[in-house]
């Protein structure tokens, strides 16, 4: 008798504990449904990166360094950049930035084009 009721106790405890997991999932899958939404600001439209003119002390983040193209400085005559910088081209603009902050040092404009 007081083995049955050691069993059915932690059966119940075990019921309680999965039930327990059960709604935490719940609750936190539903805040991260909320916390999905999309950033909108609304001064920005759908291309405002692409349309994007730089000037020196601008920070280039992440997703604008990884879509401007490499630049090879000697193919487009100009300077080395010093350690730690690299040149990219973005939009008619070859920019010199530093690699770990993306702060702008240079701009030269693609008269190219």
């Amino acid at each position: 008798m007081f083995t049955l009721t050691i069993y059915r106790n932690r059966e119940r405890v075990m019921r309680n504990l999965l039930l327990a997991a059960s709604v935490a999932a719940l609750v936190a899958g539903a805040a991260g449904v909320v916390n999905a939404q999309p950033y909108q600001r609304a001064d920005w439209g759908p291309n405002q990166g692409a349309q994007h003119h730089w000037s020196q002390g601008d920070r280039m983040g992440s997703n604008d360094w990884a879509g401007a193209q490499p630049v090879d400085y000697r193919a487009h005559r100009l300077r080395r950049p010093p350690h730690g910088y690299a040149w990219r081209e973005s939009n008619g603009q070859f920019i010199l930035a530093a690699v770990a902050t993306g702060v702008v040092a240079s701009i030269i404009l693609d008269n190219a084009r």
